[in-house]
């Protein structure tokens, strides 16, 4: 019957002990089953040699002591695992490894007790493909580009990269995704709910993408935004304006959207709106857009308050509809006015030319934001008629 004498060695730092040693011993065997491991003859896994005494001095210990002479037997060291021979492929992730299963602390000690260590292989199933954003599958060709962000897909991809930098960190969704929703929203003016559906966000992280990148988006493409010098303006002039308006500097209008304020009612279009003042040159760059009025504000009172008749010059011609009442006020400055009669219906864009978010109802959280809104919307007009090269250092 095995039993323990509470024998120990006496190695510092080992805990190999008697007790460890009548459990083994009662396992049974793998190689002469049924037969137990003290029953076999197989190697013991240790064994325990006593101390010599006084009378069994040997060369290596001529003066014996309890513990080698230290003055407490060592603290025992528990057990652990340890991860050993990772593989990482060139995804990152890990396809197979080796982990260590059993080892024991105190084999350190005895070099001559190692035995082979125990592993198990284990294989994962391969990484999964990186998933296409929504830019991704949504703008293949120039055609859906200019559908959904009133741009070229080119222009679209440069865009990005120059916004790339100020993307948000706590956003999970790619910044191309984040453009991509902002533009949408100004240039089809789709609801939030579909928003949240294409791009498979909640409602809330719309709304904060939305705020975050109209202001990002319309501080850096404000230089896309230029006064033209005349020398310019003439150079790109259509053959029309050549032939009949060749003085002509900008054409200028007045151009209301429908919004959620009270207080801009408007009794012209029965509804709430905002009223500013658009000056583009002749060959349709938009070269000044004042802040949003209220839809009761005149044509007169927005063009003395919006800071457009400072941007003129004695000798300019400003063209301008019949209903345009500010002829004193260009006289003044020696700048001359051409009132012309627009045949309106032959003037209307077309539903692939218009940003809809400037013609439709406005939500009420982004009326704050109506002023950068337009400003953007400028800017992309101004993109998309190949006036400007967006690798020119705008931003």
């Amino acid at each position: 019957m095995l039993w323990s004498s509470g024998t120990t060695c006496a190695v510092h730092g080992c805990t190999y002990k008697q007790t460890q040693l009548n459990d083994w011993l009662k396992l049974e065997c793998f190689d002469h089953k049924p037969k137990s491991k003290s029953e076999c003859s197989c190697q013991r896994w240790y064994s325990f040699h006593r101390t010599p005494n006084d009378d069994e001095q040997t060369r290596d210990n001529p003066y014996p002591k309890l513990f080698l002479g230290y003055e407490r037997p060592p603290e025992k060291r528990c057990r652990f695992c340890r991860r050993v021979d990772r593989h990482v492929t060139r995804t990152g992730m890990l396809t197979s490894f080796d982990i260590v299963l059993f080892q024991r602390t105190a084999m350190e000690d005895h070099t001559y007790s190692k035995g082979p260590i125990i592993t198990c292989g284990m294989t994962t199933s391969p990484a999964p493909e990186r998933s296409l954003s929504v830019a991704d599958v949504t703008l293949k060709d120039d055609a859906d580009c200019l559908l959904y962000t009133g741009i070229p897909l080119l222009e679209f991809n440069t865009l990005v990269s120059r916004l790339q930098g100020f993307a948000p960190t706590s956003s999970t969704m790619p910044v191309v995704d984040q453009i991509l929703l902002t533009l949408m929203k100004l240039r089809q003016n789709f609801v939030i709910a579909d928003l949240a559906r294409r791009f498979k966000r909640s409602p809330g992280q719309v709304s904060k993408t939305l705020t975050f990148w109209i202001d990002v988006i319309a501080e850096h493409t404000k230089d896309l935004i230029p006064l033209l010098p005349r020398e310019t303006i003439k150079a790109t002039m259509p053959q029309v304006f050549q032939e009949n308006f060749s003085n002509t500097t900008c054409v200028t209008d007045c151009t209301e959207g429908v919004d959620s304020i009270t207080e801009s009612y408007s009794h012209y279009y029965a509804n709430n709106t905002v009223k500013y003042l658009v000056a583009p040159a002749p060959s349709g760059i938009v070269m000044f857009i004042s802040e949003a009025y209220c839809g009761k504000c005149s044509d007169r009172f927005i063009t003395q308050n919006s800071g457009f008749l400072d941007h003129l010059r004695a000798g300019d011609e400003v063209m301008g509809d019949r209903g345009f009442t500010i002829r004193d006020l260009l006289e003044e400055r020696n700048v001359r006015l051409v009132l012309t009669a627009f045949p309106h219906k032959q003037c209307q864009l077309t539903n692939e030319q218009v940003y809809k978010i400037l013609s439709q109802t406005v939500l009420i959280s982004l009326v704050p934001k109506i002023d950068n809104i337009r400003k953007i919307c400028a800017a992309l007009v101004n993109l998309r008629g190949k006036f400007f090269d967006i690798n020119d250092e705008l931003f």
